[in-house]
């Protein structure tokens, strides 16, 4: 004979999980119709073929709105159906059979780390990979996306090494190429070389910058010394991928490369550190914040109410765009550099982790 423990815990899952699945696979469908209308013009124009649409671009745009919304559902989907169970007094039958409010929690626990490993996978891995591909498809088929794909500032000043630094004009994602290099050599605050050069291409196989013609300017105590040379072929530690918009670019990135392209960036000293911090950290705190969502989702709904469900569900929702607002804010001040992005970050976190343990406490037991 089984355990009603155990019964309970497979009928809590499976009420957790089906609605949970329901929900965002249903809000999948209306998100792929609405962007398909969006964009059938685009694909008729360019004569996408249905099975690149379908594959190359939806089955990968899929998995970063199932995590983008996935805390989100995830709080819903708890206190609509806990609110339910409430509201039948199901609560209080399970309660009153000699079950803790603690030992509730864990089916409702053990579904929101289901529900977190999964999405800490699809944040580490699996969107990095399906984004890249997105964004070539829409690169390739979609008009607005061709546009902005090939968006570069005109100036562009990167330092690519301990007191090294390169400009360049007027850069073409196209065919790789630009109108004029420069990379600076400093000894201090003191400009002591500058190699430059014109009609630059980088070549992406070699991941060298090439030209026919160059010229090196030395300053030192004896003046300055000039000298042209011929055919440009030099190894720099800047990838023409870096020249883009860099917020695109590591989004596209799974952990482990992204954990180099920090690494790399930290010893180039750029300036955009905070950045790249915010996005690595962001990969693990999103989905830890499933479980807190979770603990406090049920620890609101777990009583009957007056108003039943929507008086539940209306609180839940209000602070569910709260903690959103939160960490919104948190993350301009990490990109700030007002507070560092290992605190800035997990901040929302904390707090709502101390507010949903409050909300235990006071849960029925």
């Amino acid at each position: 004979m089984q355990s009603p423990i155990k019964i309970l815990d497979r009928y809590i899952m499976r009420k957790f999980l089906g609605t949970f699945v329901f929900i965002i696979a249903l809000f999948v469908v209306i998100i792929v119709i609405f962007d398909y209308a969006e964009n059938v013009d685009d694909f008729i124009t360019n004569k996408a073929p249905f099975h690149e649409i379908m594959l190359d671009y939806y089955a990968n745009f899929a998995p970063s709105m199932i995590n983008m919304f996935c805390g989100l559902f995830t709080f819903v989907t708890v206190i609509w159906f806990t609110s339910k169970l409430a509201s039948q007094t199901e609560i209080v039958a399970i309660l009153s059979s000699g079950v803790s409010f603690r030992r509730l929690m864990w089916p409702y626990l053990l579904s929101a780390l289901i529900i977190s490993s999964a999405s800490m996978a699809l944040s580490l891995w699996v969107i990095p990979n399906s984004s890249a591909k997105v964004v070539e498809f829409q690169g390739k088929y979609i008009q607005r996306k061709k546009r902005t794909a090939q968006r570069y500032d005109e100036n562009i000043y990167r330092q690519i090494d301990q007191n090294v630094f390169v400009y360049i004009r007027g850069f073409s994602g196209d065919n790789n190429r630009a109108n004029f290099l420069a990379i600076e050599r400093y000894d201090g605050t003191a400009l002591v070389e500058v190699l430059d050069a014109s009609s630059v291409k980088f070549v992406p196989e070699t991941k060298h910058w090439a030209a026919p013609k160059y010229t090196i300017r030395r300053y030192g105590p004896e003046g300055e010394s000039y000298e042209v040379r011929e055919k440009l072929d030099t190894l720099i530690n800047l990838n023409a991928l870096e020249l883009g918009k860099v917020e695109e670019l590591i989004k596209t990135m799974p952990i482990g490369e992204l954990n180099d392209f920090i690494t790399q960036q930290k010893d180039k000293g750029s300036d955009q550190i905070n950045l790249f911090e915010v996005e690595r950290q962001q990969r693990y705190s999103y989905p830890i914040s499933i479980l807190i969502l979770t603990l406090m989702g049920v620890s609101l709904s777990s009583q009957k109410k007056r108003g039943g469900t929507g008086v539940n569900l209306g609180v839940g929702i209000v602070l569910c765009f709260t903690y959103i607002m939160v960490a919104k804010f948190a993350e301009e001040f990490a990109k700030g550099g007002v507070l560092p992005a290992q605190i800035s970050v997990w901040l929302p976190n904390l707090l709502f982790a101390i507010i949903a343990v409050h909300l235990y406490k006071k849960a029925p037991k």
